[in-house]
């Protein structure tokens, strides 16, 4: 029998890498509003829905912003369900997982719960966007919009977490690809993935130096 040993320590060190990358994007988006792209985000949706509720005749313009929102959440909710779909018909037509529990099975199961995180925090993403959508609509000076301010803050800042969630279950599909492929290269394929996500979770350079 093949030694798997090699193997199960790539998928582990993989695992790793990407356990104390996300650990450090946490802590770093406690470190200020601005530290992050995450948490830089979650501010500006916040001073957007709070602009909106100031200015008379903005509805439509929050409406048309929450639409594109949405619709971005629901084109990532579809491929990833038609990827999940087609992934799970390929494992069912080789015989599914009847063979010993391996690296691959592991790497499997990996894949389909990744594509499925996906699905349901994009799905998410559009139910508090959806939600949103009523509470910004209401007309602005108007008493329920008043009452209703925060609690349009609070959904479209979930809806856009939820969204980045989404968006990074994506992507770490990537790696498990490459590791069903060859799974000593999965670690190798987590650190290239990480190095292009990290440029993008990084919080814009004159954000940095303004909380300096």
């Amino acid at each position: 029998m093949e030694d798997q040993t090699i193997p199960w320590l790539s998928v582990l060190a993989s695992l790793a890498i990407l356990i104390a990358y996300e650990l450090r994007l946490v802590l770093s988006s406690r470190k200020g509003d601005a530290s992050t792209a995450r948490s830089a985000h979650l501010s500006l949706r916040a001073q957007w829905v709070r602009a909106l509720a100031n200015q008379p005749g903005a509805e439509i313009i929050g409406i048309q912003a929450l639409r594109n929102s949405l619709m971005s959440a629901t084109i990532n909710a579809s491929t990833a369900a038609l990827v999940l779909m087609g992934s799970v018909s390929l494992i069912a037509s080789r015989g599914g997982w009847e063979q010993a529990f391996s690296v691959r099975v592991l790497l499997e199961g990996a894949l389909l719960f990744t594509l499925f995180a996906t699905y349901l925090c994009a799905a998410l993403s559009m139910r508090f966007y959806h939600h949103a959508g009523f509470a910004v609509s209401l007309p602005v000076g108007s008493s329920a919009r008043e009452q209703q301010s925060e609690l349009a803050v609070h959904y479209v800042q979930r809806g856009g977490v939820l969204y980045s969630w989404s968006l990074h279950f994506f992507l770490n599909s990537a790696p498990i690809v490459v590791g069903l492929l060859n799974p000593i290269a999965m670690p190798l394929a987590t650190l290239c993935m990480l190095l292009v996500l990290s440029l993008f979770d990084r919080a814009p350079k004159h954000l940095l130096d303004s909380t300096k």
